[in-house]
């Protein structure tokens, strides 16, 4: 399959340029040519098949033209060697919870399948790979996590200083090898920007084979699908779809999470509604109301995963459904959540159901409850464990009921190896060329 790119002033490229380049020379986002349909007999008894066997089947529809059937197979079994379960939190709502990876966050499963791909793709290539990647908090551990020590990557992660939590700076900043660590003075905003203008810059280009494991990376993204079809599969073999609608809400920040559910809609997926659910970084949130989109500087929140004030799969959202505010508003419905709303939730849920969400997973279920109908039934996406979040959680609901896993306090006890930059491009460009890292 070829893949073009949002901003449709650059050639189609195959699936293997597209990953490897991770972005459009034209600065756009690649999108597959096509998006291929899900039989509707495959629903049908889709509540019998593991997480891996459906996930493989739709892997099957992104991937299948340009990687042959065993090798998409292990690469999408040794990916999803874990569950994904819903857990019932009231009547109406339940949750998906995506934090059973190796750092308990929703990215493992698309930085662990991207590796694998990319490893694929590359062969036997001598040349090494340089992976830049920015996060607001879990995508540098689950990229970081993935990659390690995958042979001819190297993998540069680019983080906010003082904005994302002690546990998520330790998950990425403490494995060496072949992990870089580079704490930016600056946003995600800037982390991103840098990352983008190195893919543009055409001296790094000629000297370095770069390519991203950000959501911009279609390898990363579409993963993320198999998410919301395990969702369906689990709700339905709970008996709890029978003649109702299925309602999904999704905490969102850069969007490629939400975007790859709205992908496995178009494939086939019966989902009536999505919810995206934001923190008061609210661009979408506003474009959703008024059809207008203006990017601008993230705010910082207690949910900084989401902090994201310019989302850039949000261009693909546009071309996804061609830039039809009436089409993306009715399939989509915006809610927005301060801080002390966030808690107020997290509070809420706790002494209520004994269940315990992190700061995003709230915002995910706090929109179904503020929309959920008669005859729907809701699942929100728990993105990450709560203890990822300790200073947050703890502080609402007491540190007495706050387990930290060992796999997470094992992160805390290693020294952290960091290289700390400004936010110039320049100097982020002198730390890239040959020979500086």
């Amino acid at each position: 399959m070829m893949y073009y790119s949002t901003n449709k002033k650059t050639p189609s490229v195959t699936l293997k340029q597209a990953v490897v380049k991770g972005l459009a020379a034209d600065n756009g986002l690649f999108m597959p040519g096509r998006i291929e349909k899900i039989e509707p007999s495959f629903f049908d008894n889709i509540q019998h098949l593991s997480f891996q066997e459906i996930a493989f089947e739709v892997a099957k529809k992104f991937f299948g033209e340009d990687v042959d059937e065993v090798s998409l197979k292990e690469i999408v079994y040794d990916t999803l060697a874990f569950d994904c379960p819903v857990v019932k939190i009231t009547d109406d709502i339940y949750s998906l919870e995506l934090f059973h990876g190796p750092t308990l966050a929703f990215k493992d499963v698309g930085a662990r399948f991207m590796a694998r791909l990319l490893s694929y793709f590359l062969g036997d290539n001598q040349k090494q790979v340089h992976v830049l990647v920015a996060t607001s908090g879990d995508t540098g551990s689950a990229v970081a996590n993935g990659f390690l020590g995958v042979e001819g990557i190297h993998v540069h992660v680019l983080y906010p200083k003082g904005k994302v939590s002690k546990i998520q700076e330790s998950q990425f900043t403490t494995l060496g090898q072949n992990i870089t660590a580079l704490e930016v003075d600056g946003t995600f905003d800037d982390c991103q920007r840098l990352v983008k203008t190195a893919f543009l810059d055409e001296e790094l280009n000629k000297k370095l084979m770069l390519t991203s494991a950000n959501s911009i990376n279609v390898a990363r993204f579409l993963p993320q699908a198999f998410y919301y079809f395990n969702a369906y599969a689990r709700l339905k073999e709970k008996g709890v779809l029978e003649n109702r609608d299925l309602v999904v809400s999704v905490p969102s920040g850069n969007f490629g999470n939400l975007t790859a559910g709205l992908f496995a809609r178009e494939m086939g997926l019966p989902v009536a509604q999505f919810l995206a659910a934001n923190n008061q970084n609210d661009v979408v949130y506003e474009y959703l109301k008024t059809s207008e989109y203006n990017p601008r500087p993230s705010v910082e929140t207690i949910a900084n995963a989401m902090d994201v004030g310019a989302p850039s799969n949000f261009a693909r959202i546009l071309d996804l459904f061609k830039h039809s505010h009436e089409k993306i508003s009715s399939v989509l419905k915006g809610f927005r959540y301060s801080n002390e709303q966030i808690r107020e939730t997290i509070k809420n849920v706790f002494s209520q159901t004994g269940y315990l969400c992190d700061p995003h997973g709230a915002c995910g279920y706090q929109a179904l409850a503020d929309f959920l109908q008669p005859n729907q039934t809701g699942v929100f996406l728990e993105t990450a464990h709560p203890a990822k979040f300790t200073e947050t959680v703890a502080q609402v609901v007491g540190a007495s009921n706050m387990e930290i896993p060992q796999r997470l306090a094992s992160f805390l006890k290693e020294d952290k190896q960091v290289k700390k930059l400004g936010n110039d491009f320049q100097d982020f460009k002198k730390y890239l060329l040959p020979g500086k890292f």
